[in-house]
């Protein structure tokens, strides 16, 4: 597997992004190749952590105006980079990835760091891989906070997401800071737009957000079995899980639908309706945050 490292100098003129990086090395449980995971790591060590895991096609920075505010309320907050965006490696071929790989991934770098008492915060496919370690090790967790995602398990593909994997797939460009820019409803600056740009100096490194969309397991997708897997044990799930959809995201507006009375812990939780779009990180951080807050204890 020949991986790819963004250099460090692609990061330099990031200015709201003020965090230390971490890195673990992690091995791919098929060939042995080392990969390097990125995580910010902030507030105290020995607090409840709150995993903020990002999906496609962003990176840690999608966090920025949340990890603070968690923090200074006395949590661990740890955010990764999944393996082929933002600081983390990125195998060069779109063979190189798959659904299972990206779990395996991030499961192993998530026992290296042996955390515990989690409190998952997702959305997009941070919400299809972190909800995926749920249901491999419930015991990791306390909880879970879902905002504009979820753990497809086959059927159709929406119609607006059957358009954008088609792009994904086929568009000769690959903006990837103005796309994330179209999935929120304020717009994001020039140099916001720039950061998301900046994981990917040129398309060589573009080959986990390009097969990412073709991943989602829907209609007859080889996932589906694991997906069942995970529901099987989610459909067990007690402890607290909080759902926060966006009421502008055309693909996952009113998806809290499928987890409110399915998962046992979402029975009784604050659920909640968010103002924006599909990147609600951007649009509205406040309200995911204290969405956290809810669920989450110092």
């Amino acid at each position: 597997m020949k991986v790819m490292r963004t250099p460090d100098a692609a990061f330099e003129d990031i200015a709201d992004f003020p965090f230390q990086p971490h890195y673990t090395e992690i091995s791919d449980p098929q060939d042995g190749t080392a990969l390097r995971v990125h995580y910010i790591d902030e507030g105290p060590r020995d607090a409840q952590v709150v995993l903020m895991m990002h999906g496609e096609p962003s990176w840690s920075y999608l966090y920025r105006h949340m990890i603070p505010p968690v923090a200074e309320r006395g949590l661990r907050v740890v955010a990764p980079d999944l393996i082929g965006f933002g600081k983390s490696d990125k195998p060069s071929k779109k063979s190189d990835y798959s659904y299972a790989r990206h779990v395996a991934w991030m499961r192993a770098w998530l026992e290296k760091l042996d955390l515990r008492n989690i409190t998952l915060v997702c959305q997009d496919w941070g919400s299809l891989v972190g909800l995926r370690l749920v249901g491999e090790m419930p015991d990791r967790f306390a909880g879970v906070v879902l905002s504009n995602g979820g753990l497809p398990e086959g059927g159709p593909a929406p119609r607006a997401f059957a358009i954008w994997r088609a792009f994904s797939k086929w568009s000769p460009i690959f903006p990837i800071g103005k796309i994330v820019s179209a999935g929120t409803k304020r717009g994001l600056s020039d140099a916001e737009i720039a950061a998301y740009n900046a994981p990917f100096p040129d398309s060589g490194y573009t080959a986990a957000a390009r097969i990412f969309p073709s991943f989602v397991p829907f209609k007859n997708n080889v996932a589906i079995p694991d997906q069942k897997k995970a529901w099987a044990v989610l459909e067990k799930f007690d402890k607290p899980f909080l759902c926060c959809f966006s009421d502008g995201d055309p693909v996952t507006r009113g998806g809290e639908a499928r987890w409110i009375g399915r998962v046992p812990g979402t029975e009784g939780q604050p659920h909640t309706t968010l103002k924006g779009g599909h990147f609600i990180q951007e649009d509205d951080p406040k309200g995911f945050v204290d969405c956290i807050l809810k669920v989450a204890k110092a």
